[in-house]
């Protein structure tokens, strides 16, 4: 039901796109100044609206019934995506958009793929959750810096802007977050939520790959 909905979300997007509507492209495009309410939103809103991080979250939460753990990983994926978005836009590291997004459907197959035991099935043990969501959310964070490096944001006052901006995100996945839990749990009572677990995350190994298909498609069309 809930991974349906994120399933059409993904699909009705513009996948090829690097996240940014028109309006927000130009609003960042004439910015100047410290702006913390517009990049609070701005953060919040890409992060709601994103469905290729929603969609890993999702994974990372769906079988997680104990809040010690869903802040567990929430905490390190914060950790994660939060370093590499500040770092990658202050260092301006250059990293091909397409690629970095690529990487992140290979997160959501990844967390399906866990969430079935298919590492077990395959060698008798799995990558420790832990390091991987950690290892993902700098990949995650990454993904959203490249998403600001299109634009050229006044040096000035650009710490205080990406705080900003990170702090939405941050509101944001606190936002989707707090659905996603209220839903798993209501679900989690009943029977079909076992029932329905394979081809949940069946499907969401397959929005990955979508994911993943589409995003090394835009990059073999921009190279070319």
């Amino acid at each position: 039901m809930a991974f349906g909905a994120l399933l059409a979300v993904a699909l009705a997007g513009d996948v090829l796109g690097h996240g940014v509507d028109d309006r927000t492209r130009a609003y960042l495009v004439g910015v100047e100044g410290l702006q913390v309410g517009p990049f609070l939103y701005i953060g919040a809103k890409h992060m709601v609206t994103g469905y290729d991080h929603l969609l890993f979250l999702f994974g990372v939460v769906f079988l997680l019934d104990r809040l010690r753990d869903v802040l567990l990983y929430v905490t390190l994926f914060t950790v994660g995506h939060s370093t590499t978005l500040l770092l990658g836009v202050l260092a301006q590291l250059q990293v091909n958009a397409f690629l970095v997004d690529a990487v992140i459907g290979l997160s959501v197959v990844y967390k399906g793929f866990d969430n079935l035991g298919g590492f077990g099935a395959l060698s008798g043990g799995r990558p420790d959750p832990r390091l991987m969501v950690l290892a993902f959310g700098l990949v995650h964070g990454l993904g959203l810096a490249t998403k600001l490096q299109d634009f050229d944001l006044p040096g000035e006052h650009l710490p205080g802007n990406l705080l900003a901006f990170n702090a939405g995100v941050e509101l944001g996945q606190i936002l989707a977050l707090s659905l996603m839990l209220v839903i798993t749990g209501l679900w989690r009572g009943h029977a079909s939520f076992q029932r329905a677990s394979l081809a949940t995350n069946t499907l969401l190994m397959t929005a990955g790959v979508v994911l993943i298909i589409f995003q090394l498609t835009g990059f073999f069309m921009e190279v070319r």
